[in-house]
């Protein structure tokens, strides 16, 4: 499933033109793509939730030469599943 695939399923479940559906769907992953930039939880009760962990330092491999190459800390995006979500039959 692609963005288009919710865009399309929004206009045919609210009957709202294809341009508000889009700008719907933008608005949301736009939020949500700020607060995890802010760091912040969220949480979609029946769905799961995001949050953001510290990621460490750590030294890598470059494959083709084999030399090491430094990692630099960052951030990374964890999603856990809610209870309904694990339950997929």
């Amino acid at each position: 499933m692609i963005k288009l695939d919710i865009i399309n399923e929004v206009v045919n479940k609210t009957g709202i033109t294809k341009t508000k559906a889009e700008m719907a769907v933008e608005t949301v992953f736009g939020k949500m793509k700020q607060a995890l930039e802010q760091g912040d939880r969220i949480e979609l009760r029946g769905f799961g939730v995001f949050t953001v962990k510290p990621r460490k330092t750590g030294i890598g491999r470059n494959p083709r030469t084999g030399a090491e190459v430094s990692i630099p800390p960052g951030k990374a995006v964890r999603f856990k599943p809610g209870k309904e979500l694990q339950t997929l039959q």
